[in-house]
Order: C-alpha cells, then sequence, then structure tokens
C-alpha cells in the first residue's frame, strides 16, 4: 500500500487545473475555468475547475470531486492508481508499506496482464527476426511494405508463428498461468481429441500465421494485439484483434497514439486513417501526428483521446464507399465533441499506405495542406454528387445542416451556415428553421432523459422499502440548506434573531421570546441541532455534518480549500464530491448581472443569519409535525390520556412555530 507521507505529498503538489487540462481544454471564466464535458457530449461548455477551491463540477453528469476523483472517473483508475498517477506527474517518489498476500494479489492481476502481452510481443519479434519461417514470411512482408529496421523495431511488429501451440507452450514453460493467457486474448481453448483424452481443453495460439501489430496504451503499454494473415487460400478473417480484456477496450484504443502524441498536441491536428500500415507508413515518411481507430467504427472515447491533446481531426478515409460512410458517420461524431473537423481525399486509387510510399515528406505535407477541406465542401460533393431531384437534393442539404446543429460555438455555427447559405443559395431563415426544429428535439430529449436521470438518482438514499415522499423531500431539501450555509459561510461570525419559549404564568402556555445572539454560523446551527436533538436524516448530509463541525472545532481554517484539504487528508473522497456540487451549483445559480436592469438584490452573504434561523425553525417544525402526526394515530388506536396530552402540548408548539415562521395554520 501507499504510504500516508507519500499521498500527503500528492495532495500538497497537485492542482486540479493541471491535471484536467491534459484532457480538457479550459478557458478563463471569471475566478474559474470552463470547458466542455469529457464525460458527455455537449456542445455548450458547462464542466467548470475552481483553482482557489482545488474542485471540479461536471453539469452536465453530475461528477464533481478533486483531482483523485477526475482521474479516477476520467481513466477508470482505482485511488492508489490515481496517486501513483499524481506521483508520476509531479515526480514524487512513492513509499509503499507493506501489503497481505490477498491485496497483493489482487492489485498484481492487471499487472499479470500486461506482463503477459509484454511476453507475447518479445515472443512475436523473436519469431520475425530469428525464426526461419518467420523471416521468409513475416519480415519479407514488412519489407515489401517497405518499412525500414527502424520502423520495424520502433513499432515493435512481429510474426505468430506456424505452431499452433508455440507460443502457449513457451508461456507455461516460463511460469505464466494458462487462465491469464487465456484472459489476455493471446490464446484461446478449444476441444480437441487431443483435449478429450486428457479432459481439459486444448490451449491454441490466436495469431498463428499471422504478423503482428501490437496495440499499445498512450503510456507505450501493450494492450493487445492485431494481426493479418497472409495467405490468401484460407477462409478466415483477414484481421484478427485481440478480444477484450481488463486492459483492452477497442472502443477506447488508438493504434499508434503512443508515437503520435506529441505532435499531434504540437501542431494541434490530428490526421485519422483506417489501416495499421496507414499509421506505419506515414509516420516513417515524418508524419507522425496520425493514428488510427484500429479497424472499428470511430468512438467518443477515441475522439476524447484526441481531444486531449489537440482541436483539430482530419480524416483521411479511403475513397470507396465503406470509407464514405465511415467519414460522414464520423464527421458528427467529431463536431459533438466540439472540435474542428477537416476531410482529406487522396488521388484516385490511392490510400495513406500507398501515397506514403510514392512521395516524401515535403510532397505529402504540401498536398495534405493544399487538399485538406471542410465537413460542408465534402460533403456537399458526397451527397449532391448523389442527388437525382429536389427531394434528395433536400434531404442532403437537411444532413449537412444537422453537422452544423452539432457545433457548439456560436461563432463557428454562425459562419458555417452563412457557407451553408452561399453554396446551396438557401435564405438564412429556412437554415435557421432547420436547426431550431433540430434544438426543440433535442430540448425535448434532454427533458426526458433529465426526467427519468432524476427519477432514479443515485444521490437519494432511501429505504428499499419505501417510497419517495413529499415530507421526505422537504427535509432533505431543508437539510441541504443547512449543509450549503454551513459550507459558504460556517466561519462567519453573525448576530441571530434568536427565539426560546417558556411558559406563560397566568395562562400556563408556551410563549416565544426573543433575543439577539452573537454566534458564528457553525456554532449556531450545531448548538441548535443538538438543543433539539435533531439529527440528519440523509445519510450523506449526516456523514458531511459531522466532519465539517469536526474541521471548524478542532480550527483546521476558514476556508472552502481547506476544508477540503482537510477531507483530502482524511481520505473522504465521497464527501468531496458532495462539497464541489454544492458549491458548484451554489456559484452557478447565483445571481449576476442585475445591476445593467438597475436591480440591486440583497446579496446571500448579507441574509446568512436570517435564513439560517428560518432553515432551523423550519426543521423543527417539520419534525414537530411528523411527531403530532404519528401521535395523533396512537390516539385513535389507543385510549390513554397520556397520548392525548401530549397531542396537545405539540399542537401548542406547532402554533408557536407556525407563528414564529408567519404561516397560517389551516384545521
Amino acid at each position: 500500500m501507499i504510504s500516508k507521507a507519500t499521498i500527503d505529498k500528492v495532495y500538497e503538489a497537485v492542482r486540479v487545473e493541471e491535471v484536467i487540462q491534459d484532457y480538457v481544454q479550459l478557458k478563463k471564466s471569471g475566478a474559474n475555468f470552463k470547458g466542455l464535458s469529457p464525460f458527455t457530449s455537449e456542445r455548450t461548455p458547462s464542466f467548470m475547475v475552481s483553482p482557489v477551491k482545488q474542485i471540479w463540477k461536471d453539469f452536465s453528469s453530475g461528477k464533481g470531486g478533486n483531482a483523485i476523483a477526475f482521474l479516477m472517473e476520467m481513466e477508470q483508475y482505482t485511488y492508489p492508481e490515481a496517486i501513483k498517477h499524481l506521483a508520476q506527474k509531479y515526480n514524487i517518489e512513492i513509499e509503499e508499506t507493506a501489503q497481505s498476500s490477498e491485496q497483493k494479489e489482487a492489485k498484481d492481476h492487471q499487472e499479470s496482464l500486461y506482463l503477459v502481452t509484454e511476453f507475447a510481443q518479445e515472443y512475436f519479434q523473436k519469431q520475425l527476426n530469428e525464426n526461419a519461417q518467420g523471416r521468409i514470411i513475416g519480415l519479407s512482408y514488412f519489407r515489401e511494405r517497405g518499412f525500414t529496421e527502424d520502423t520495424i523495431k520502433r513499432f515493435r511488429l512481429g510474426f505468430g508463428g506456424t505452431d499452433w501451440q508455440g507460443l502457449a507452450k513457451e508461456a507455461l514453460a516460463q511460469g505464466y498461468k494458462a487462465e491469464l493467457l487465456e484472459e489476455s486474448g493471446v490464446c484461446f481453448k478449444v476441444d480437441s481429441p487431443a483435449a478429450s483424452s486428457s479432459g481439459q481443453p486444448e490451449l491454441r495460439d490466436r495469431f498463428r500465421d499471422r504478423v503482428i501489430f501490437p496495440i499499445q496504451s498512450t503510456s507505450g503499454r501493450v494492450l493487445g494485439f492485431g494481426g493479418r494473415i497472409l495467405d490468401t487460400q484460407k477462409k478466415v478473417a483477414k484481421y484478427v484483434n485481440s478480444p477484450e480484456s481488463p486492459i483492452y477496450h477497442k472502443a477506447k484504443a488508438l493504434y499508434g497514439i503512443h508515437f503520435a502524441k506529441s505532435a499531434i498536441a504540437k501542431l494541434n491536428n490530428c490526421y485519422l486513417v483506417e489501416g495499421y500500415t496507414d499509421v506505419i507508413q506515414l509516420h516513417q515518411r515524418g508524419v507522425e501526428n496520425v493514428v488510427s481507430s484500429s479497424g472499428t467504427a470511430l468512438t467518443e472515447s477515441q475522439i476524447r483521446m484526441i481531444r486531449r491533446l489537440c482541436s483539430t481531426i482530419t480524416l483521411i478515409f479511403d475513397a470507396d464507399q465503406a470509407g464514405i460512410r465511415a467519414s460522414m458517420r464520423s464527421i458528427d461524431l467529431i463536431l459533438a465533441e466540439g472540435l474542428n473537423v477537416r476531410v482529406l481525399s487522396l488521388p484516385e486509387g490511392e490510400d495513406p499506405d500507398s501515397f506514403a510510399r510514392s512521395h516524401d515528406y515535403e510532397e505529402i505535407t504540401a498536398y495534405f495542406e493544399q487538399h485538406q477541406i471542410d465537413f460542408i465542401t465534402y460533403k456537399s460533393q458526397i451527397l449532391l454528387g448523389e442527388a437525382k431531384d429536389a427531394i434528395t437534393k433536400s434531404e442532403a442539404i437537411r444532413e449537412i445542416v444537422k453537422s452544423i446543429w452539432h457545433i457548439g460555438d456560436p461563432i463557428k455555427r454562425e459562419l458555417y451556415i452563412k457557407q451553408c447559405v452561399d453554396t446551396f443559395k438557401l435564405s438564412e431563415a429556412v437554415v435557421y428553421a432547420a436547426l431550431a426544429d433540430l434544438e426543440s428535439k433535442e430540448k425535448r430529449d434532454a427533458r426526458s432523459r433529465s426526467y427519468s436521470q432524476n427519477n432514479i438518482s443515485g444521490l437519494e438514499v432511501i429505504a428499499a422499502n419505501s417510497k419517495p415522499t413529499e415530507t421526505k423531500d422537504r427535509q432533505k431539501e431543508l437539510e441541504r440548506s443547512l449543509i450549503e450555509s454551513l459550507l459558504l459561510y460556517g466561519s462567519k461570525l453573525e448576530v441571530f434573531d434568536d427565539a426560546f419559549l417558556e411558559a406563560d404564568e397566568q395562562s400556563g402556555e408556551l410563549i416565544s421570546k426573543r433575543s439577539l445572539i452573537k454566534s458564528k454560523v457553525y456554532e449556531k446551527i450545531y448548538l441548535d441541532l443538538q438543543q433539539d436533538e435533531m439529527r440528519f436524516s440523509d445519510p450523506v448530509y449526516s456523514s458531511l455534518f459531522d466532519w465539517v463541525i469536526r474541521f471548524y472545532t478542532e480550527q483546521q481554517g476558514e476556508e472552502i480549500a481547506d476544508l477540503l484539504k482537510f477531507l483530502e487528508k482524511q481520505q473522504k473522497e465521497e464527501l468531496i464530491q458532495h462539497v464541489s456540487s454544492i458549491v458548484f451549483e451554489y456559484e452557478q445559480y447565483a445571481l449576476h448581472q442585475w445591476e445593467r436592469k438597475n436591480i440591486y438584490p440583497k446579496e446571500r452573504k448579507d441574509q446568512i443569519a436570517q435564513q439560517v434561523s428560518e432553515t432551523i425553525l423550519s426543521l423543527r417544525s417539520h419534525w414537530v409535525q411528523q411527531h403530532l402526526s404519528e401521535l395523533q394515530k396512537r390516539s385513535v388506536e389507543e385510549v390513554d390520556t397520556n397520548i392525548l396530552e401530549e397531542v396537545m402540548d405539540y399542537l401548542m408548539l406547532n402554533k408557536v412555530l407556525s407563528k414564529r415562521l408567519n404561516r397560517v395554520l389551516t384545521v
């Protein structure tokens, strides 16, 4: 396990905006930063980062927290993995304490899979360079493609061997477990005559007779493999990829990203091609800002990987029907993720591999620069070229308008609208009407999604056999208001117009008397709740209340940033997420710019004493009404004068509280 000293050093060094900038393009927005959500497809930025408080909030997905929480969400890291990542980023040496055998086994499982893929990688390279068949079949193929020795070594290309069990036998002999060989995807089990006699399935090599293209992570670790068959007589798939595994997810992998990331970031452009050899050939010619989606359809996760590095993607797909369909589908996905998209068409009969082989670096870059076109021009050429009448032409234009609708930036959208108007000789009113229709549909769909999400919200802690009620919602609302006041103004010294109850000497009735009390907000809230023996019904708010009170009473600080550091040291990641949500949601909906309309509302900080007092009174009233309801039910079921007397006392108390809150009682 990672030592507490290391964790403390990481928390002290980390800057949330620096961590998030590796994944999200942030722009200054007042004291905060704003960007597009990395977790959802949105066109209007709702992702907020506070450098002062060292927290972030994504309003489109509801997620939030500190830098650790971001990495856990973004990379699916465990807590220790996130700490290690940040320690490496900030050059902090990791100290580890002793682990139990169970902990070590669980932690090492993923690492074991990486060791298997690394072993397989070395085996494939050995087969390519040292095995006679490998040199004849595999090495000859790569040389025929024009790959140099340096390129073959750099991309760690290999050959799968000709034996059905070559890799399996060597791996088992060296102590690798059969289960890991199968789970990593380098081997698979089959029933065979030999297996039947032993009673166990036979382990076979998945990539036999194939040239191998290792698929690496951004950091260079081997995730899986792509294998190409060379014998065209065999009725098998031309390409075979590793199956999904705990370390390899096709939708999140980009071939060549390890070698391309620096060039992509430097040039602010990523060329996206279809095949492994396309990537390798362009890299060999010096065009290094190029990756491939590894033979799968482009996904949002892959686009987001690129978005961390640059703002423009240039598609270079084959000019056949499959390539055209892929480019059409990819354009809208890329625009929806907030990136610019360009399309590059190669000369007829060429693909990136063949084009790179027949041209040098200067020729390639010059051609790419001159022949990149925007998506409107590209879609116009393809769709309008197929249009035969007014109906098919209108459908083609509507498809282009739909792409424009995906653009979130208002300036970019306006420019593309004008381009669309000029290109197709339309009126702006027609284009805006079509966009409005799409916007209306999206809003309807968004409301529907929001309704569904609100009804299954994971933050609502309700007993399994109970149903949400208006009463519970009201109580939770009041509890949240108190927590919000506690977080935002807990250390603020205020004068509270307090009230206490005492019996009238003549009538015996309870009367409310008022007095002014000077107190810090957190002291007022804590003492009043203690006095009434009231506890938060929501477990999250209850835990948060206890830790915040401890923070103030132990004099750990007075600011939100201090509180977050305190919670970080206690490793209360879940509570940090709730704090960030409350703080950012308050800031998002705070009144602003009313001065321009000559309206000057009171700021909340100037009314905090009144709000806290009213919230506590409301909670008291709520609790009294609940208890009164229970007593009235018992009085019907039981004949007990003590219950009736208690009912009368609570009725009197409810009357006083309601009067204090300026409420009108209904009978």
